[in-house]
């Protein structure tokens, strides 16, 4: 495994599934998926991090999980939030390793686009403020756009997350066009002191289009992942992406 590109695996997704049937009775004897299991499991096969978000409507992660996940994991816990008062509030008291500030909209069905840093300046350094004092880092789920990657230096943040989605979603001289931007923004990243992650929509077939991007510490998968875990499990579907991420070379 490539230590210069570290792989956190978000398991949302896991808890789509469990909520499917048992989102009324969690506390069922015969629930499952387990979250805790598929968090193992990824631990097992390589995970640096495990990476939930927990949602104003808890639509898949739920509170417990948070809390079950962080007694029992042995990696770092990455929290993706909302920067809402009862959110944060749960952050303080959890502690996870890192907070990912994220957009949230409740009509999506993922998370995407990245966050207006620029627009919630103030909000957003005082949420960052008490979360780094309280042992916390956080990072700032972006678009790669230079104003917010200077913002998100301003607030305070530890690292930014650039939201590669576009990215993935592009092909040809488009993606080129969005690697290019990427590219920008974390070498304006790293200038300013920033952690330089990346994630969304990223798949073994389209990541090596994403490594001319320079400085990349961690990058965070968790739907491709989890879809290919379907057909080969989940250590498999990890030890797939391992594999060719072992490629990169931070600059």
């Amino acid at each position: 495994m490539n230590p210069n590109l570290l792989l956190g695996v978000n398991i949302d997704h896991v808890a789509t599934l469990r909520q499917a049937r048992y989102r009324t009775m969690l506390g069922a004897h015969n629930v499952e998926p387990s979250i805790l299991e598929a968090a193992l499991e990824a631990e097992a096969a390589g995970a640096q991090s495990i990476t939930i978000h927990l949602r104003a409507d808890r639509r898949h992660i739920v509170d417990a999980d948070v809390r079950l996940l962080r007694q029992n994991i042995g990696t770092k816990m990455n929290l993706e939030m909302g920067n809402t008062a009862e959110i944060l509030g749960i952050a303080l008291e959890v502690k996870p390793d890192f907070v990912c500030m994220v957009p949230e909209n409740r009509e999506e069905v993922t998370t995407e686009g990245g966050l207006d840093v620029v627009g919630q300046k103030e909000a957003l350094r005082s949420s960052v403020s008490q979360l780094e004092a309280n042992g916390t880092r956080v990072s700032m789920f972006i678009d790669p756009d230079l104003d917010q990657i200077r913002a998100s230096a301003e607030i305070g943040a530890s690292m930014v997350e650039l939201h590669t989605g576009t990215f993935a979603n592009e092909l040809g001289e488009k993606r080129a066009q969005e690697t290019a931007r990427l590219i920008a923004a974390a070498e304006l990243g790293h200038s300013l002191g920033l952690q330089i992650n990346a994630g969304h929509g990223l798949t073994t077939l389209n990541l090596p289009d994403l490594f001319p991007v320079p400085h990349l510490t961690e990058l965070n998968i968790g739907h491709s992942i989890v879809a290919r875990s379907v057909f080969v499990g989940l250590r498999q579907a990890i030890a797939e992406f391992l594999e060719v991420m072992a490629r990169y070379t931070r600059a």
